[in-house]
């Protein structure tokens, strides 16, 4: 059984997915909220834990991808998703909102880089 592979792309889009989330899990675990001032919205404690919540979610997904789970995919789809949704309840514009989207649109086009002829995509389990 030939061992799976990934395009440096993929992986270092991985590694970003995976620091990314994890600093901003402890920026919004340790910061205080007026600590924020260009937030466009006024964050509170019991957000910054949600948010915070939700990046820990997020890196356990970028793991999942790292380990080749298709599941992981469709678990950044959710949250982003969800995302755009309380973006829009808080507030934000709909195209300030709809920008993060586009993390979940370049995460498909990064999985579908091939190498050795098999894409990322092709590799989830």
């Amino acid at each position: 059984m030939q061992t799976k592979q990934r395009h440096g792309c993929l992986t270092a889009w991985l590694i970003l997915m995976m620091i990314g989330n994890a600093a901003t899990a402890l920026l919004y675990l340790f910061a205080e909220p007026k600590q924020l001032p260009n937030s466009p919205i006024e964050l509170n404690r019991t957000t910054m834990v949600l948010l915070c919540l939700l990046s820990v979610i997020n890196l356990s997904f970028a793991v999942g991808l790292w380990y080749w789970k298709k599941w992981a995919f469709f678990g950044f789809t959710l949250t982003a998703v969800l995302m755009f949704f309380t973006n829009l309840n808080m507030g934000i514009d709909i195209a300030s909102a709809a920008l993060g989207l586009i993390g979940i649109v370049f995460l498909y086009l990064v999985l579908q880089i091939k190498h050795n002829g098999i894409s990322g995509w092709d590799n989830l389990e």
